[in-house]
């Protein structure tokens, strides 16, 4: 198996840090009299910005600012160019020798040059650049920051076979659909991290590797998780995985067929998986459960009291980084302060992950989902932690969809927001014509949240408070929250 049990090419002394791609003796060509530059600041997705003496943006990759670097250009556009760094004369003090030996060779964490102080400094940079381009001034940016660096309970690997019929597990490279070959992955939670080099060992040995398009790792307080994406049936080859599934005490799930995958649960009667759940714990959150739909609440000593379980299943969203999570719930909570009697509407609710939180501190809350499945589940989970939740189906991309909606929730103290990357334009449009006090909106694209937050700052709201959580540790990547109050 390719690199298995041999040294990896050490990094250089400086400069290249592995980078992947090589320049073509055109894209070596110096612009001007030099290719030496001065970084000036960094680009939102975390590369160096320079210019040539001609004026011309130059995007530098692992690049810092302040450093003076020899660049070669590896794009070239009629506005900007794309370059990596040859030589670097000076070094920035920020700049910290990266933890993964697959940094620039595995297209994820690309910040790991980057001091942690200052890549979350920059991803707060970064939201209050968008927002004044929207013409939004922020004050203070409050920050949610994990504590472990190992922290991503979930990841999704891709397999493949290269030309000397080796089986390749890992990443793709930067800007590549290129896979990178790797036996560690250093952000994952350690259950997860244990489980590469078996992984790769196992699949040395099937028959029809090729069959396998990608694995799926994924770690909860009760189960350690493998999902297979296996594009037709191999008999030995599943046999294979079951004995592995075995010998590791992990459940093993397997996506079988090529258009229409359907999940088999390896080994399990009836094709039950296991219960995957992620916890919420309620002392974290600062609440107690002041409600409850069947019976009274738990004593204060019963474990059941103190959190709440949210099933899910393969291919519901969660969120990669638990700790952060738990921080995320808990500022909403500390904003909207929900109370007996409020009433709130949880928009893009997924699997309640904010609806049941703020039922169990006693709000009203209705939760609409936009993927009837997760109705489903959030229903289930409100049963199972005895909660009372109005879930309900509807398109929230459409504005009528949206309006009619606001329409049927008459007084209603609060709206939580939190889309996908695609945001919540629509709801932003309609919003303020229903005088809602509060509107708490947590964005994993800062780009589309500054878009709706102009919208809602013409219908009348104000930002009062901001903070920014680093979900994604050592990425561009960064989860925003923030809390609107409408003025009029």
């Amino acid at each position: 198996m390719a690199m298995l049990g041999k040294r990896r090419p050490s990094r250089p002394a400086s400069g290249h840090s592995g980078l992947v791609r090589k320049p073509s003796s055109k894209a070596e060509q110096k612009e001007g009299d030099s290719t030496t530059l001065v970084v000036e600041r960094l680009a939102h997705d975390g590369r160096g910005v320079a210019h040539t003496t001609a004026g011309k943006t130059v995007f530098i990759d692992q690049a810092l600012p302040g450093e003076h670097v020899d660049v070669a250009v590896h794009v070239t556009r009629k506005r900007y160019d794309e370059a990596h760094i040859k030589a670097r004369f000076t070094t920035s003090e920020q700049r910290v020798e990266p933890p993964c030996v697959y940094f620039g060779y595995c297209g994820g964490c690309d910040l790991q040059h980057l001091n942690l102080a200052a890549q979350r400094q920059h991803k707060r940079d970064v939201v209050t650049e968008l927002m004044a381009r929207q013409g939004l001034t922020l004050g203070s940016i409050a920050a949610l920051d994990g504590s472990s660096e190992h922290y991503r309970r979930r990841a999704r690997l891709g397999v493949r076979v290269d030309g000397q019929g080796n089986v390749l597990l890992g990443f793709r490279a930067p800007n590549s659909h290129r896979l990178v070959d790797i036996e560690q992955c250093y952000v994952l939670v350690p259950a997860l991290n244990e489980l590469m080099l078996p992984l790769r060992q196992l699949l040395a040995t099937l028959e029809a590797p090729r069959l396998v398009g990608h694995v799926e790792l994924l770690a909860t307080n009760e189960a350690t998780v493998v999902l297979v994406r296996q594009l037709k049936a191999h008999d030995q080859d599943m046999a294979r995985w079951q004995r592995f599934a075995e010998q590791q005490k992990i459940s093993l799930g397997t996506w079988l067929g090529r258009e229409t995958p359907v999940l088999h649960w390896n080994g399990a009667r009836n094709n039950t998986g296991p219960a995957l759940q992620d916890v919420l714990n309620l002392e974290e959150l600062g609440i107690q459960r002041v409600k409850s739909l069947i019976n009274d609440p738990p004593s204060s000593n019963d474990e059941a009291s103190k959190q709440l379980t949210l099933r899910f299943f393969p291919g519901d969203f969660l969120q990669v980084n638990a700790e952060v999570n738990q921080k995320m719930v808990a500022q909403v909570l500390a904003w909207l302060k929900p109370a007996p009697g409020q009433q709130l509407v949880d928009l893009f609710a997924g699997v309640g992950n904010f609806s049941l939180p703020l039922a169990a501190a006693g709000a009203q809350v209705a939760a609409i989902e936009g993927n009837p499945a997760m109705v489903e589940r959030i229903t289930a989970n409100a049963d199972a932690n005895q909660l009372e939740v109005h879930a309900r189906q509807a398109d929230l991309s459409d504005a009528s969809t949206v309006q009619m909606l606001l329409s049927e929730h008459q007084h209603v103290d609060a709206i939580v927001l939190d889309p996908p990357r695609s945001g919540a334009e629509a709801v932003c449009q309609v919003i303020g014509r229903y005088n809602i006090p509060r509107v708490a909106y947590i964005s994993c694209d800062p780009a589309t949240l500054a878009r709706d937050a102009a919208h809602l700052v013409h219908a009348g709201y104000r930002v009062k408070q901001v903070a920014v959580a680093d979900m994604f540790l050592h990425t561009a990547h960064l989860e925003t929250l923030m809390l609107f109050e409408y003025e009029g």
